[in-house]
């Protein structure tokens, strides 16, 4: 597997002087195409200030973030953007669908901004909800479906594009049991695909679903292992 990410001796401070916090510490982190991370830490230990690194949404104060080869460390916000709109895929907890927007239309919305044609566009975002299940429910709006319905519409716009990176925040925190196990189970799926999944959260029980194990504590890495209990299962995509 080629090298997708590599972190180098990356640090942000926030408030630099007298009352400076280190969220990320000297962080050294590689990642490779293909593999199923889990990123795990509990509120403050710079789990989240990781992500936003990872998903070009912010940039260190010191060190470098190489995303396939390419310095994004220094990167206005609008290089920035244009990275993020090609290379990741992002899944929150809260979904973040447009209301008035019917399924189709919330995942065909970013391939709009990559300047995609209609056609393909409708083709593209068609194919991802059939991935995650939802073909019966592509006319359907977000209020006229359940939590893990509209998780699952999430994923759809992340994947639709093909982007090298699924990043993954805290995918199940608003979901009961029955849905994070169809949405953990998507995850899985997309994985064995050979997508590089990348998942944040506070909760062992979710870490522990992934291929390798990050931990992450005062801002720096403190654990990272590769998860004996993984199994290379059949994927469970959610089905209605």
């Amino acid at each position: 597997m080629e090298k997708l990410i590599e972190i180098q001796d990356m640090c942000k401070i926030y408030n630099p002087g007298e009352n400076e916090v280190w969220a990320l510490n000297h962080v050294n982190l590689e990642v490779e195409e293909g593999e199923y991370v889990a990123i795990i830490g509990h509120s403050g230990s710079g789990k989240s200030t990781l992500m936003n690194m990872l998903g070009c949404l912010d940039v260190p104060t010191r060190g470098r973030y190489l995303l396939h080869g390419q310095d994004v460390s220094y990167m206005t916000d609008n290089e920035l953007s244009a990275i993020r709109n090609v290379e990741i895929g992002f899944i929150f907890q809260g979904f973040n669908l447009i209301g008035n927007l019917n399924a189709i239309a919330n995942v065909e919305l970013p391939l709009v901004y990559r300047g995609v044609d209609r056609w393909e566009r409708r083709e593209l975002a068609e194919e991802a909800l059939r991935m995650v299940g939802l073909e019966k429910r592509m006319t359907h709006k977000p209020s006229e479906m359940s939590g893990g319905q509209q998780q699952r519409v999430a994923i759809a716009r992340a994947i639709a594009a093909r982007p090298p990176v699924i990043l993954a925040d805290e995918p199940t925190g608003n979901l009961d049991s029955k849905s994070t196990q169809e949405i953990m189970g998507i995850l899985r799926g997309l994985h064995r695909e050979g997508r590089t999944v990348i998942l944040i959260t506070h909760d062992d029980e979710i870490a522990d679903r992934a291929r390798r194990i990050i931990r992450i504590m005062d801002g720096k890495i403190v654990e990272d292992v590769i998860n004996e209990n993984y199994e290379e299962g059949e994927e469970t995509y959610a089905q209605e």
